[in-house]
């Protein structure tokens, strides 16, 4: 049989989650709450937790929103001849090169896998083994948590930044429509960088022991912190 290709499929209809985690969850939510049609990949423990509590998205300000189980659409395997048109790669960054092969066994050539990952080099990693789709890279600027079986709670703010392209700039009004906001940059490498730096906060908060608002109150602490940022400055 021949293979797909990207005009195939519309350019904005379903959607694939790769990696059922906490950020995939709360981003396929949100685009499911909104109407979208959504899929979900991931582990069997969360699916299993889907399956048996449906999916609710937290707020930063208490509202939630909750998708009955039988709303959902879960895969443990890529489902092949749906017709998605775009992918939100939430894997660690280990599993990069795995989830990718597995996507393109089962995808259109060209569809559009954005990398929404920590690390600077994931879309790079995933064309090296799945040339034959369009991997783009991307930032969630913000943290989501699993406060509950399949309850997940969006801790902070922010815009998603999208690798500027075409098809992403299409997907802006979906995108908003959807409760997540999304912003475009041609050079998306220094959006992630400036994520790394300021990640590097992480480690001082978790060994200071204290809630974020109360370490950055610490003369001694931001010290450390911005010592950290000037290392990684030099990399």
């Amino acid at each position: 049989m021949a293979d797909l290709i990207l005009t195939d499929v519309s350019p904005i209809g379903p959607v694939l989650i790769m990696g059922a985690g906490s950020v995939g969850c709360y981003l396929g939510g949100r685009l499911a709450l909104a109407g979208h049609d959504v899929h979900f990949v991931g582990r069997p423990r969360v699916l299993d937790q889907l399956r048996a509590n449906g999916l609710t998205i937290t707020e930063p300000d208490g509202k939630t929103a909750t998708l009955p189980a039988d709303m959902l659409s879960l895969h443990e395997d890529v489902p092949s001849g749906l017709g998605i048109s775009l992918v939100l790669m939430c894997v660690k960054s280990s599993a990069t090169p795995a989830a990718a092969t597995a996507l393109a066994r089962a995808l259109p050539i060209g569809t559009l896998v954005m990398c929404m990952q920590n690390g600077l080099h994931n879309a790079e990693v995933a064309r090296s083994v799945a040339a034959r789709l369009r991997f783009l890279s991307a930032m969630v600027p913000f943290n989501v948590a699993e406060i509950g079986p399949g309850n997940f709670l969006r801790g902070s703010g922010g815009n998603l930044a999208l690798e500027e392209d075409d098809v992403t700039k299409a997907w802006l009004p979906t995108l908003a429509e959807a409760g997540l906001p999304a912003t475009t940059h041609k050079d998306i490498r220094a959006v992630q960088w400036g994520k790394l730096l300021l990640n590097l906060n992480n480690p001082v908060n978790a060994l200071s022991g204290l809630p974020l608002r109360d370490e950055l109150l610490d003369a001694d602490l931001r010290a450390t912190t911005a010592a950290l940022i000037e290392e990684g400055l030099t990399v």
